[in-house]
């Protein structure tokens, strides 16, 4: 079992990432707070965005939308903290 933590991590991600877009009617909060300050229009644009505004070319229905990006995003995000990790304990397996 200890060494599928990362099985067990991964299904709870998923599983906010699923159900945390459905929390809420505002989910983003600094958005928010921006607005409800009224500093919303000192924001600048982003550098890059991979899922602009959790769009989905064919996708419809916003939550669902929502929903996916949160699934991708988390994917991509697991699957690169993993793949640090497998380095990290390579590299000290050699070094040992």
């Amino acid at each position: 079992m200890k060494s599928k933590w990362w099985l067990i991590s991964l299904l709870v991600c998923l599983a906010v990432a699923c159900l945390s877009p459905l929390a809420s009617s505002s989910p983003d909060g600094l958005e928010r707070v921006a607005e409800d300050k009224g500093f919303i229009d000192l924001a600048g644009e982003a550098p890059f965005q991979i899922i602009a505004d959790y769009v989905f070319p064919g996708i419809g229905n916003e939550a669902l939308a929502t929903i996916l990006a949160g699934l991708i995003g988390t994917l991509i995000l697991f699957g690169m903290v993993y793949g640090l990790a497998w380095l990290l304990v390579l590299r000290k397996k050699e070094l040992a």
